[in-house]
C-alpha cells in the first residue's frame, strides 16, 4: 500500500536530474556508469567499480518502490561523501523504479509491484535488472534500501543461511542514534526482536519473489533489507540509511579482514 504523503512534487524531470547526479557522483568516485534499460522514458542506472578477486564484492540497491524517495537520496549522499573505498568491489543500482518515483507510487507506471516480480519477471524493469545481475559475479554482501510507512521506526531483514557473523545488531545500534527503532514483537506479520527480522528465506517456499529473495537464490549468501519509517522527515530517513549502510560496511569489512588474515 502506498503512503499518501510519501512523495510530493516529483516529476520525470526531477527523477532524470537525480539519475544524472548519481551518474556524475559515481563517475567522480571512480565508478563506471551503465544504463542497462529504460522505464517510462527514464534510464535504469548501474554503477560498478569491480575489484580484484581477493576483495569482497558488495551490491546495493534502492528505489524499487517509487513512494520511497529516501533510499536513492541516501546512496547519492554516500557516493558524494566518498563512502565507497578501494577495499571492495562495488555494484550499485540506485533507482530501480524511476517511473514509479516520478509518479510517487509504490508500483511502476503499469501498476506492478517490482519487488514481488523477481520470480515471474513480468515487468520490463525486472527483466532488465535480472539480465544485468546475471552478468555480474557473486556478491559477498547485498544491501537493499527501503522505506515503510506503517512502521514507527527503523527495522531490517537479515538473510544469512550460512550463519556468518551478523551485521544486524551493529546496524540497529548505529541507526538508534539518529532514528527510532521499531521494537515491536511482530513487524510486517513476522516475528521480530529489537528491530531485526530473520525470516525463512528459502526461495522454494516463496510464490512471489522480492529482489532480496532473488539475490539470495542466485547471487549472495548474506543480504539485508533496510527499512526506514516514512512518517519521519525525509532528512532523518536519509540519515538513518546513511548510518545503516556505513555501519554494515564497517563491520563487514572488519569481519572480512579477520577471515582473510
Amino acid at each position: 500500500m502506498n503512503h499518501p504523503d510519501a512523495v510530493k512534487g516529483s516529476s520525470a524531470a526531477e527523477v532524470a536530474a537525480l539519475v544524472a547526479r548519481l551518474t556524475d557522483a559515481g563517475r567522480a568516485a571512480g565508478f563506471q556508469a551503465k544504463f542497462f534499460g529504460e522505464a517510462a522514458g527514464l534510464p535504469l542506472l548501474a554503477l560498478t567499480r569491480p575489484a580484484t578477486d581477493d576483495l569482497p564484492r558488495v551490491y546495493l540497491s534502492a528505489g524499487i518502490h517509487g513512494d520511497e524517495p529516501a533510499p536513492p537520496q541516501a546512496l547519492l549522499s554516500l557516493l558524494e561523501h566518498g563512502l565507497f573505498g578501494g577495499d571492495c568491489g562495488w555494484f550499485v543500482c540506485p533507482v530501480l523504479n524511476p517511473g514509479g518515483l516520478a509518479r510517487g507510487t509504490r508500483e511502476n507506471p503499469d501498476g506492478r509491484d517490482l519487488n514481488r516480480d523477481y520470480r515471474s519477471r513480468s515487468s520490463a524493469e525486472v527483466r532488465a535488472h535480472v539480465a544485468w545481475l546475471d552478468r555480474q559475479p557473486a556478491f559477498d554482501l547485498t544491501l537493499c534500501l527501503h522505506e515503510d510507512w506503517e512502521t514507527p521506526g527503523f527495522y531490517l531483514y537479515e538473510l544469512n543461511p550460512d550463519h556468518r557473523p551478523s551485521l544486524a545488531e551493529p546496524i540497529v545500534e548505529a541507526v538508534r542514534g539518529v532514528c527510532p527503532i521499531d521494537r515491536s514483537p511482530t513487524i510486517d506479520g513476522r516475528p521480530a526482536s529489537g528491530g531485526i527480522i530473520r525470516p525463512d528465506g528459502d526461495p522454494a517456499k516463496r510464490e512471489r519473489w522480492p529482489e532480496a529473495i532473488y539475490l539470495r537464490a542466485h547471487h549472495t549468501r548474506l543480504g539485508y533489507t533496510l527499512e526506514t519509517p516514512s512518517s519521519r522527515p525525509l532528512a532523518q530517513r536519509i540519515a538513518a540509511h546513511r548510518a545503516a549502510v556505513t555501519a554494515a560496511l564497517d563491520r563487514f569489512r572488519r569481519d572480512f579482514r579477520d577471515r582473510s588474515g
